[in-house]
């Protein structure tokens, strides 16, 4: 650490790092750096409170937090043989703790301290290790709690505030020595429970029954009730101090009994090693992407549909924001899949920022205006503008149908579903599968194994198997949502998706791109009055066959089927009928069928034979029959139709209930504006205003970047030299307590700050913002003039302007303060 004597305090440990290991602490626990430290010492002490350690806890290891665990239960500082010894246990079980075992503890030992000390978790050379005091708050032992490791207090922690004749009658049960000292008391009593020759001679003699007490309590919960009349066993163990009383019910077994009985461990399995990814199938590489990357063109497809769905408005919001149940039903059956499925496919979009509320009055969702920007992309790049949404969502689908904390049902695109664990549970995963060998589809627990040994306090409750903690759904969920999305290909990761992970979005579209077929400009018609698309078809082709005929099913091929409400709708967007037998004839490459013909030319000859306008709306005909039968037809009666003249027909409803009424009828209205032209309903014409996708909730403060991390190191290094540069003796100087602002009169700062431009030296400054937030520095005035000193800040590394009326105070620097 390039220091001769052992740092006494963590700020010191932190003064000896060199910048680039105090970049690595800022790096790794960024909740320091908020705002920055002005020192060293602030430093050190944001580092040593309850929240940020908790979170530096929550982010290690198990081994990492095996081996801080292991410190706090032992004596404080402990030399880096104890610590081992802990771990690895005194040799006297090998028949269950192999050899193996402990050589690696050894190798994995070093680096799980290292990882503890860049974390500034532990400091001090390794013959006086020193876990920082708040985090062996938290993982020591106490009376009133177990440690993680299942260890009780200690032999003194127990027994303070135990009566001296009680002491007196423990150390004769025990055979040893009577002394008056509670002191030598407890530490003769201690150093038994340390001495393996003795302790063993002891525990010989005691029932049967009294170690079956012990073999329960070993491994912890250390603790034990007992009734004023206790068994022998318990009361033999009480009598020779292997249970001391907590309260008058319960008892403790003293920590250095308790490793004793465990030979010498703080953890009965310790996990120097990461469980590894076990695989369930090894399948070929090949058929894996072909898998994935059609998966990948179906997951872009269906996004498409579900948005075309809502091109017209989609469904209405709820009051607490969401779908509701009943419409998330719609959506699943329009898609065909599960509703959760369609949850996720809704959840998708609306993370990619191709989905959002329209704003109005009465709130839907749309499509947003990037969403046509969108469906112009070739598929490929459609797929990775998904999948990069999906990797960085904090919005979290596999919650939609659960409840939250008050009970209330999680609904799709709700506002409750964002989980800030989620992108680093995925990727955590994504990395476990991308570095099995290709093809390699994994084991679903061996994943979550992993999962909770590289990050055990997060699910620290958990049992092995069980899946209950978020975490666990949350990997589970990805393995799943990465076949829909085809980010993996029959549970292995594609090609495509270990370059969208390592290189970025422009690699993966250029491998997944020769494994899309290419879009065809054809289908076949059929007799039936069908037509089957047998691949992905060009966009053109694909939304006027859309408008002209409706989906019937979807697979390899896609099947359209026609019909009259069908042709209608593409007539309502302004098509003729000649329009529509040249588009099929163009297209297909089979003879367009007579039924399609005779289709298409019948409801031509009835569409727009009679007109919808508003009177509240009127229905218009030049066939005076037509309007006779609509009036003699009983199903009109709803809507309430009068006479006007002999080709006009007024309703009392609205102009688009009229036409809807009508059609139902059998009849083709078609709607006309108010100068009598008809008009042209154009599919997919509403958007919302332009949104911008939803910011994913971040999981604390963002990782700095490097430029943020030097600048950084340089404002806590000057602000350390401030507040630590060794001063010239000076009766305003001296008065003032360490860590104060320097005070001078204004006659004398100006006379200091002038002789120092002069002379080239450096002065310790206290100096006052226009916020009023003091704070001291260390510059070298360069030119003073007008009110104002200009010099080169230290503290900031870069040459300022200081008001002189600012300045609380100037103190000069000792000759080798700078040296």
């Amino acid at each position: 650490m390039g220091m001769t004597t052992p740092p006494r305090t963590l700020a010191e440990a932190l003064r000896a790092r060199d910048d680039e290991s105090l970049a690595g602490l800022l790096r790794a626990r960024p909740d320091l750096l908020n705002p920055v430290p002005g020192d060293i010492t602030q430093l050190a002490t944001r580092a040593g409170t309850r929240a940020s350690v908790v979170r530096a806890l929550e982010h290690l290891d198990r081994f990492a937090l095996q081996t801080a665990e292991a410190l706090a239960v032992a004596a404080d500082p402990a030399p880096y043989e104890t610590l081992l010894g802990l771990l690895t246990g005194d040799g006297r079980d090998d028949g269950e703790h192999r050899d193996d075992a402990g050589a690696a503890i050894e190798d994995a030992l070093p680096g799980a301290l290292a990882t503890l000390r860049e974390q500034a978790l532990v400091w001090g050379e390794d013959d006086r290790l020193r876990l920082v005091r708040t985090a062996r708050e938290i993982l020591a032992p106490s009376p009133q709690h177990a440690s993680p490791t299942g260890l009780g207090p200690t032999v003194a922690e127990a027994t303070s505030g135990m009566s001296p004749g009680r002491l007196q009658e423990i150390l004769a049960a025990a055979g040893l020595p009577a002394t008056h000292d509670p002191v030598s008391a407890v530490a003769s009593l201690s150093a038994l429970f340390t001495d393996r020759a003795r302790m063993g001679a002891l525990l010989d003699t005691a029932p049967a029954e009294a170690l079956s007490v012990l073999d329960r309590l070993v491994w912890g919960p250390p603790y034990g009730e007992v009734t004023p009349n206790p068994t022998p066993p318990v009361k033999w163990l009480r009598d020779h101090g292997l249970l001391l009383p907590v309260s008058t019910r319960t008892v403790v077994l003293p920590r250095e009994a308790a490793l004793h009985l465990r030979a010498g461990r703080a953890h009965r399995v310790p996990e120097p090693r990461p469980p590894a990814v076990e695989a369930v199938a090894e399948r070929d590489p090949q058929a894996v992407d072909s898998a994935a990357a059609g998966q990948a063109l179906l997951a872009v497809n269906t996004v498409e549909e579900l948005l075309k769905g809502w091109n017209g408005g989609g469904p209405a919001i709820l009051r607490a924001g969401g779908l509701s149940v009943r419409e998330l039903k719609r959506t699943a059956t329009a898609l065909e899949v599960p509703e959760q499925v369609a949850a996720f496919w809704t959840e998708l979009a609306y993370a990619a920022g191709l989905l959002a509320s329209d704003g109005e009055a009465d709130e839907r969702y749309a499509p947003t205006p990037a969403y046509d920007d969108w469906a112009e992309l070739p598929a490929q790049e459609r797929w990775t503008a998904l999948a990069t949404a999906w990797l960085a969502a904090t919005r979290t689908p596999g919650l939609v149908g659960g409840q939250d904390a008050k009970g209330r049902a999680l609904s799709a695109l709700g506002p409750e579903l964002d989980r800030s664990a989620a992108p680093e549970v995925r990727h955590r995963v994504l990395a476990m599968l991308a570095a099995l060998a290709p093809g390699t589809a994994p084991d679903p627990e061996t994943v979550l194994a992993r999962l909770r040994w590289e990050r055990p306090l997060r699910g620290a409750s958990v049992s092995p198997g069980d899946t209950t903690d978020l975490r666990s759904r949350v990997a589970l969920w990805t393995l799943n949502e990465s076949e829909l999305l085809g980010i993996t290909g029959r549970g292995a990761l594609a090609t495509h998706t270990r370059a969208l992970l390592d290189t970025g979005p422009a690699e993966a579209a250029a491998l997944l791109a020769p494994l899309i077929p290419e879009p065809l400009d054809h289908v076949l018609l059929q007799a039936d009055l069908t037509a089957v698309a047998p691949g992905p078809l060009e966009r053109p082709l694909a939304d006027m066959l859309a408008a002209l005929a409706d989906i019937e099913s979807k697979g390899g091929a896609t099947v359209y089927r026609f019909t009259p409400g069908s042709v209608r709708r593409a007539l309502d967007a302004g098509q003729s009928a000649a329009d529509l037998h040249a588009f099929l004839a163009a297209h297909s490459r089979t003879p367009v069928p007579q039924p399609l013909s005779y289709l298409i030319d019948d409801v031509a000859r009835r569409h727009g034979h009679l007109r919808i306008g508003a009177a509240s709306s009127y229905v218009r005909c030049d066939d005076e029959a037509v309007l006779n039968e609509i009036l003699a037809d009983k199903r009109s009666v709803t809507l309430r139709l009068r006479r006007l003249a002999p080709t006009a027909l007024a309703a009392q409803i609205d102009p688009a209930s009229l036409l809807e009424g009508l059609r139902e009828m059998g009849y083709a209205p078609a709607a006309e504006s108010a100068e009598g032209d008809v008009l042209i309903t154009r599919a997919g014409a509403r958007r919302t205003p332009p949104r911008t996708a939803p910011v994913p909730v971040p999981e604390g403060p963002p990782v700095p970047d490097a430029t943020l991390l030097g600048a950084a190191v340089r404002a806590i290094r000057a602000g350390d030299t401030a507040a630590t540069v060794v001063r010239k003796d000076a009766p305003e100087a001296s008065a003032a307590a360490p860590g104060a602002l320097p005070r001078t009169t204004s006659a004398e700062t100006l006379a200091t700050v002038q002789a120092a431009a002069m002379t080239g030296s450096a002065l310790w400054i206290g100096y006052v913002n226009a916020d009023g937030a003091a704070s001291q520095r260390v510059i070298a005035p360069v030119r003073v003039e007008g009110g104002f000193v200009t010099a080169y800040d230290h503290t900031a590394d870069e040459v300022r302007t200081y008001p002189l009326h600012r300045i609380t105070g100037v103190a000069e620097l000792a000759d080798d303060a700078t040296a």
